[in-house]
């Protein structure tokens, strides 16, 4: 059970990486887009993926929280 854990903290801890980055490169996609373009009110597609990118971030983090707290009650 320990071991099962441990491997979804690491795989989720993979992920909450990998939205990092992703969110970083869109980030700075965007910026270099929206110093290009005229500012007309609407949401960019880099920007719109830098969020759903900080979202499944956050939702990562929370799962991983979540499992290090059931391997902090199973091992007690």
């Amino acid at each position: 059970m320990t071991t099962l854990l441990v491997i979804v903290l690491v795989v989720l801890m993979g992920l909450v990486v990998y939205s990092l980055v992703r969110g970083i490169v869109a980030f700075l996609k965007s910026t270099k887009i929206d110093l290009e373009r005229e500012d007309t009110g609407v949401a960019t597609e880099m920007q719109l993926m830098q969020n759903k990118m900080m979202f499944a971030r956050i939702k990562y983090q929370a799962l991983a929280v979540l499992v290090v707290a059931v391997l902090l009650a199973v091992s007690s």
